[in-house]
């Protein structure tokens, strides 16, 4: 595992593509797109509707697992019996309804736009394929991948590596040459496991479209 460190321009955090890296790959929630807050506010219907507390500690402490891996954690947790697959379509659906309110995040779209068609790029996401679509053509992204990685394609979510490990076989690239945009602990513990070149995007989000 490599992390790149913070580099700064003018003042301002820039990201940089490690020399080593022959292939980049993206989550989208809280990286590429800002849609944390919409996510949060779908959560809190959802915790609504079904009875349960969902805190924001909570909420960010979970980042990046699938919503039906993070149903499974608040049960095991705090002792309740909350179907998966009912509350994580009632979340998605409160989310669908708030995915107007995403934007990019710009610092780190840059990277896709500069490297677009000059190094594999792959997306790696908890989300469900419908939900991660809809997500990155609501901000104009769909268009620069071919390699999308969800929830459904894997049986081991973040925090295990099979998520990147995966984008790493279809991008055809060694994963110690893949390069992986993280916001969250889940995230870069998966991308550890894997062996790969970890970028944690916080310090780099202070603009977004």
């Amino acid at each position: 595992m490599i992390k790149t460190p913070l580099k700064t321009m003018l003042g301002v955090s820039i990201i940089d593509v490690h020399p080593k890296a022959s292939g980049l790959i993206f989550d989208i929630d809280g990286t590429l797109v800002n849609t944390m807050p919409a996510h949060f506010k779908a959560w809190q219907e959802a915790s609504s509707i079904y009875g349960f507390e969902y805190t924001e500690e909570m909420f960010y402490e979970t980042a990046g697992m699938s919503t039906k891996g993070i149903v499974k954690v608040l049960n095991s947790r705090f002792g309740y019996t909350l179907c998966p697959h009912n509350v994580s379509a009632i979340k998605e659906e409160a989310y669908l309804k708030r995915i107007h309110e995403v934007s990019i995040n710009k610092s780190v779209a840059e990277i896709v736009y500069k490297y677009h068609g000059k190094l594999p790029m792959a997306l790696g996401t908890g989300g469900r394929r419908e939900v991660a679509l809809r997500t990155i053509k609501a901000v104009g992204l769909d268009k620069y991948f071919d390699v999308l990685v969800t929830s459904e394609d894997v049986e081991n979510h973040k925090p295990e590596p099979d998520t990147f490990i995966k984008c790493a076989q279809l991008m055809g690239v060694p994963p110690d040459r893949c390069q992986v945009f993280e916001d969250a602990v889940n995230g870069f513990q998966a991308a550890e496991k894997a062996g790969m070149i970890i970028t944690d995007v916080r310090p780099y989000l202070v603009d977004s479209y």
